[in-house]
């Protein structure tokens, strides 16, 4: 027969000898202690709990599924080959925690990487916490549980900040409290989510930084695309992309459009220029309203001007 998968070290031997008594502490180098329960824990027909010590469980990898709520998009496949390793080595230290939707079907509140290097490492089971949650209460915990434990990358923290708000009818300031951020901190990350995609897959890919992506956020979308591709292409600092954000976003000094003198008026002004100097023009507008100018650079030429016109 074969030899049943175990989980390894550590939880494992917890779990399977769980009310038993250690002889010799000094054994084990940093022994967990689990009291033993007062009564025999009772266990129902359609249960698929192997083992319980204390508050953790042992439930085939078969009956879990993922969290439809999860809000980590990707998975290093690098490392989830390292941690499947590292399971296999040393078992699975931390327990996943789950909720129980059927008699044989539990689903993941947190802890799906673990699960998935669980499954690489080819675990039959894994110990896991259950806890009782409507779908309202499993999103909020996972998105709340991941923000604060597991390093998503900016957008997916501004999504789940997104969900948290629309989906549990949080506040900014209810949620910054519940996740334990500033309101600023929050709002931040949520405008990450205005920006056009390509440059929030320039966030998920770490092609630009958090940083160069707020500097981004309050210019025309025309320009944000023309700065991240410089980002991109040139490896631009964020000072030097707030700055070219500043020039973007500061006043245009007014500039009246260039009207067109009909044909008449060029010749009148191409004949004062003749006659009181180059610099003479005629400005008028569309509706007729303007001014005729005849510059003079000394009085002597002030005096010629005069004479010229006859005053």
């Amino acid at each position: 027969m074969a030899k049943k998968q175990a989980l390894g070290r550590g939880l494992s031997a917890l779990l399977e000898n769980a009310g038993s008594v250690i002889k010799d502490k000094s054994e084990i180098k940093n022994p967990v202690v689990v009291p033993a329960p007062e009564a025999p824990i009772e266990v129902s027909e359609t249960s698929t709990i192997g083992h319980i010590a204390g508050d953790i469980s042992l439930v085939p990898v078969t009956q879990i599924e993922a969290n439809p709520f999860q809000p980590r998009t990707e998975f290093s496949p690098d490392a989830l080959i390292d941690l499947a390793q590292s399971i296999r080595e040393m078992g699975l230290i931390q327990p996943i925690t789950v909720r129980k939707i059927s008699a044989k079907k539990f689903q993941i509140i947190s802890g799906e990487r673990r699960f998935r290097a669980s499954q690489m490492a080819g675990l039959d089971e894994v110990p896991v916490y259950i806890r009782a949650t409507d779908d309202q209460g499993m999103l909020e915990m996972a998105l709340v549980e991941n923000i604060q434990r597991e390093n998503l990358n900016a957008i997916e923290v501004a999504i789940s900040f997104k969900r948290l708000m629309e989906e549990c009818n949080l506040t900014i300031e209810a949620l910054a409290e519940r996740v334990g951020k500033d309101r600023t901190t929050v709002t931040n990350y949520v405008r990450l989510l205005k920006l056009p995609p390509d440059i929030q897959l320039g966030i998920i890919e770490k092609r630009i930084s958090m940083g160069h992506a707020r500097a981004l956020i309050n210019i025309p979308e025309s320009k944000q695309l023309a700065i991240f591709k410089e980002i991109i292409e040139k490896g631009l600092s964020v000072r030097k992309v707030e700055d070219l954000a500043k020039e973007d976003d500061a006043p245009k000094l007014f500039r009246p459009a260039k009207v067109i003198l009909p044909v008449e008026f060029q010749k009148m002004q191409a004949e004062l220029r003749l006659k009181y100097g180059k610099r003479a023009k005629i400005q008028r507008g569309d509706s007729g309203i303007g001014k005729l100018e005849i510059p003079f650079s000394t009085d002597d030429d002030l005096n010629r001007i005069i004479d010229l016109l006859g005053l």
